[in-house]
Formats: structure tokens, C-alpha cells, sequence
């Protein structure tokens, strides 16, 4: 899976969780780049990321991650595996 390819799927989870076609992400863009993004907007994003990416983060992962580009990595390294 492409980069291209995960960001397009994102941008769609994106959209849907935040009800919001406006949201244009980049491997910079953080919470604090998308105004509703909260704790529990960013609970419903992973769940949601994870349903259609059939994977599942770690709680590490969660954390850690700082930007939508550190999540975008993730993705495509299990995709690969």
C-alpha cells in the first residue's frame, strides 16, 4: 500500500469522523490542527482507522504518535508484514 493510497483512505476516516470535507491532512497535521480533535474524537479515530485498515494500534503506538505522518508510517509497515 501506497502512501497516496493510506492518505486517501484517511482523509475519507478523517471526513467521517469529524464531519468535516474541509480537512486536508499532511504528515505534519496534529490535533491541534483539527478543531474538534479531543480525547475522545482521537478514541473514535483509532477505532475507526483501525476498522478500516484492519489492524490495531498498541497503546504505545497511540501515544507516541505526534502527527497523522507518524500514524500514516504505522499503517504501511503492517501492511507490509
Amino acid at each position: 500500500m501506497s502512501r497516496e493510497e493510506v492518505f486517501e483512505r484517511l482523509h475519507e476516516i478523517f471526513w467521517d469522523v469529524f464531519d468535516d470535507e474541509d480537512i486536508r491532512l499532511t504528515d505534519a497535521t496534529t490535533s491541534d490542527d483539527i478543531e474538534d480533535w479531543d480525547s475522545l474524537e482521537h478514541i473514535n479515530l483509532v477505532v475507526e482507522i483501525e476498522n478500516q485498515f484492519g489492524m490495531k494500534f498498541t497503546m504505545g503506538e497511540v501515544h507516541e504518535m505526534k502527527n497523522v505522518g507518524e500514524m500514516v508510517d504505522i499503517i504501511i509497515e503492517r501492511a507490509t508484514k
